[in-house]
């Protein structure tokens, strides 16, 4: 079992410069008008820093209102307004959304075609995080995902753009080597990245990420050394968009919008079914207190789960693509697993842990 997991991380390198993503994923075209598909994405609204505000002194509340997201005529609007708000008993002077997708992946290209607002102040991000990081609030932590702190989750900033600077488009990784005013970044100046629509791309591979703006690269990210402080990118990440305000938010500004055409995210074909299928398997939420889901792509499957010695502890069949099963017996500690496609043997090695 082990040495499935370590062929197909082998495979996965060995390919790393070769890869084409020439197969669709996910995406959203945004081709129903109204409230934003819920489906896909998750509001993420709740204050942190003690429940007063956002991070890098930011302004402003996110809110799950249509006034700051919604679809109409196939596009996105992600809207932040000067207006005085009040929610988990914080007033604040101006309103914005920020939207975690529903959707974690690994390894691939994503496309995002999008307008950016204007406006002294306004901080529009096209990014993503860890889907295991900790922080409350997140949609992956409600489910159970969060073990891992920032900035040991992982941060890749697709696209960052500040009002104060128009038309200078930045792409950053925060990672435990470099984050914050990290070193780990590239740029590029784009004519009328407010008054036309670009496409903000990235290309992950297991050795490297490629950042472009129509086509054009301006930032690869391929450290020598790939370990825990410099690369914790072999796990899902996950999408989020927002539109951030700024303490430097310039006194006339009343509203604009991030308006985004789609969002594509392409894999490769050239992987072969098996490898698909074990990519797909998850267990959450980990760590564990009673119970795990276990989901899973196969027909018929089974579970056996071992202790740190090798032993046997638990095992069962999984009847369902999403099944739960009850670890409360287990004693405290790490375990791994096994699941096992029945039709034809094949295995796929998870580690969780049980609290």
């Amino acid at each position: 079992m082990r040495s499935f997991a370590f062929l197909f991380a082998f495979f996965l390198a060995l390919n790393a410069n070769a890869q084409t993503f020439d197969t669709l994923v996910w995406s959203d075209e945004f081709n129903v008008n109204g409230s934003v598909d819920t489906n896909n994405w998750f509001h993420q609204t709740l204050l942190p820093n003690n429940g007063q505000s956002w991070f890098n002194g930011e302004v402003q509340h996110y809110t799950n209102r249509d006034t700051n997201s919604s679809v109409s005529s196939g596009k996105l609007y992600l809207t932040a307004i000067k207006e005085t708000f009040t929610d988990q008993g914080v007033t604040k002077d101006y309103t914005s959304a920020r939207l975690n997708s529903k959707f974690a992946f690994t390894y691939g290209r994503v496309e995002i075609r999008a307008q950016l607002p204007t406006g002294i102040g306004t901080w529009p991000a096209l990014w993503m995080l860890g889907q295991n990081i900790t922080e409350t609030g997140a949609y992956w932590q409600t489910k159970g995902f969060g073990t891992t702190g920032w900035p040991a989750c992982g941060e890749v900033d697709i696209m960052e753009h500040w009002g104060d600077n128009q038309n200078y488009i930045s792409s950053a990784m925060h990672t435990p080597s470099s984050y914050g005013g990290t070193q780990n970044k590239g740029s590029q100046y784009i004519t009328g990245v407010s008054t036309g629509f670009k496409t903000y791309a990235v290309e992950w591979t297991p050795t490297k990420m490629v950042f472009s703006v129509d086509s054009v690269v301006h930032y690869t990210y391929e450290p020598a050394t790939r370990d825990a402080n410099t690369w914790p990118f072999d796990d899902p990440q996950y999408l989020l968009f927002n539109v951030a305000i700024q303490s430097s938010i310039t006194a006339s500004f009343t509203q604009s919008p991030m308006i985004v055409d789609y969002i594509r995210v392409y894999q490769s074909s050239t992987l072969s079914k098996e490898e698909l299928e074990a990519a797909s398997v998850e267990l959450y939420p980990n760590p564990s207190r009673g119970i795990i889901h276990v989901v899973h792509p196969f027909e018929i499957a089974s579970i056996e789960i071992f202790d740190i010695t090798g032993k046997l502890v638990q095992s069962e069949a999984l009847k369902d693509i999403e099944n739960v099963i009850n670890i409360s017996n287990l004693a405290p500690g790490t375990y791994q697993c096994t699941v096992t496609n029945d039709q034809n043997g094949q295995s796929v090695l998870r580690t969780f842990m049980k609290q």
